[in-house]
């Protein structure tokens, strides 16, 4: 989640796909009396959304990403069983996002930034005024986002990373969808991925 002053706040990615994680967000939303306006997908690979339906029936928020990973999210209900999952089915946007589009609540604006490679509708919010960018499984600390799954592709991912990731600035705070956050700058001078060698095929 994030929040500003104004005490509204969105959703990102909810994983929250057991009582305990949907306790624990009511938890935090109460706590913090936020209330939720906005619920956003990076994404819809299977860990990325099985919290959709629950926010939606509880804060009454329908979901939006990039039209593209529609197909990625069905793709995802349909194979959930292999990998352990019983996901509620996700509502359908009905609004979609796309690179150059902007996103506002409270006082905060995410410039959404188009980033496939990962997952071919993958989107990051981008905030100048916070110096900060949640991108989902684009870049992470000392790697990147896997490109061996289905719609993934790593020539695309090299060409994301290089020449929208790294046109941030360096003191951009990156909040992936896992692990710890790194910066735009750390990760210039410091992740192997941004020399082609480590991106097979590219």
């Amino acid at each position: 989640m994030v929040a500003d002053e104004t005490g509204q706040c969105a959703i990102i990615d909810p994983g929250c796909n057991n009582d305990k994680e949907r306790a624990e967000l009511v938890r935090v939303i109460e706590a913090n009396a936020l209330k939720p306006v906005k619920l956003l997908n990076t994404h819809c690979h299977i860990d990325h959304f099985p919290g959709n339906k629950y926010v939606c029936d509880t804060y009454g928020l329908l979901p939006e990403f990039h039209k593209i990973e529609l197909e990625v999210m069905k793709g995802a209900m349909a194979y959930q069983d292999i990998f352990g999952f019983k996901l509620e089915e996700s509502p359908s946007p009905e609004n979609y996002l796309d690179g150059g589009d902007v996103v506002k609540f409270g006082n905060t604006v995410f410039d959404v930034i188009f980033t496939p490679g990962h997952s071919p509708g993958s989107l990051s919010f981008y905030s100048k005024a916070d110096k900060l960018v949640f991108g989902g499984d684009v870049l992470f600390l000392g790697s990147v986002g896997r490109y061996d799954l289905p719609g993934a592709d790593g020539k695309v991912l090299y060409e994301t990373i290089t020449t929208k990731m790294m046109a941030l600035p360096d003191d951009t705070i990156v909040y992936s969808g896992h692990g710890p956050e790194t910066t735009i700058g750390h990760e210039r001078k410091t992740n192997p991925f941004l020399n082609k060698q480590f991106f097979f095929g590219v």
